[in-house]
């Protein structure tokens, strides 16, 4: 039976700040550093307003608020952060790379074999047992047709002296008959503003439930590493046990 992958995402870089020493302003305290505090930096520069005259607007948090709030997503573009998400499904990452603000590496099919690939299996799937076996049995068909068809066609191509070459000839014809379900792993870099529309896409109850998990996880972890940019989304539990975000401030997300 073939494996199935659960979801996995991993933050593994954000954006660092360093304040220029001539600037006369520092951000309201030690748990405010990396991308927001670039944001405020990145604000204030455009109007020269280091002294705080705005008590609405002094906390990073109220400056960048009030950024969201009148639509400056602007300066959102200079804080970014990645992740390295594995446990979705080439389906999946047919609809990610659309988003064409995220830059991407994605696992190639050309060099790495996927004799023993795993499964990224639907819930509404794997809920019902006669699917759940049908699922399986595709997927098991699909992945010995692979095999057969990468050993046909790695002796075809054995007379080739490149060793790479030989190898991507074979599996990037062999690679036709996985289907969409098959599991592939990506690194996701964003800019905030670029992370924002992407929840505001992705993250309701209109989207594909599994590129919509994707983004609530996403979400998720960029409440606690940017809450000031990230707060105003919040995740809430529709009726089928599935997760949804949504802010007031979607417009351009």
């Amino acid at each position: 039976m073939a494996e199935t992958a659960p979801l996995r995402v991993q933050l593994i870089a954000k954006t660092e700040f360093l304040a220029p020493p001539d600037v006369p302003w520092t951000t309201d305290g030690p748990d405010v550093s990396g991308g927001s505090a670039l944001v405020e930096f990145a604000g204030r520069a455009c109007y020269q307003s280091w002294s705080k005259p705005n008590p609405k607007t002094a906390t990073n948090a109220g400056y960048i608020g009030h950024i969201i709030d009148v639509g400056h997503f602007s300066v959102l573009e200079h804080a970014s952060v990645s992740f390295y998400i594995t446990g979705v499904s080439r389906s999946c990452t047919h609809e990610l790379i659309r988003h064409r603000h995220f830059s991407y590496s994605q696992l190639s099919q050309r060099y790495v074999p996927e004799r023993t690939a795993a499964m990224v299996e639907p819930d509404v799937i794997a809920n019902d047992p006669e699917l759940h076996q049908r699922f399986h049995a595709a997927a098991q068909a699909s992945q010995q047709a692979y095999n057969y068809l990468l050993a046909g066609l790695e002796e075809r191509f054995a007379d080739e002296p490149n060793a790479t070459l030989r190898r991507k000839q074979a599996r990037q014809a062999a690679r036709s008959v996985l289907p969409n379900a098959t599991e592939t792993r990506i690194v996701v870099t964003g800019n905030y503003r670029a992370w924002r529309h992407f929840f505001a896409m992705r993250a309701t109850e209109h989207a594909d439930v599994e590129i919509r998990e994707l983004a609530v996880e996403c979400l998720r972890q960029l409440h606690k590493a940017a809450p000031n940019a990230f707060g105003d989304f919040e995740i809430s539990v529709l009726p089928d046990g599935t997760e949804i975000a949504s802010s007031p401030f979607v417009s351009e997300g």
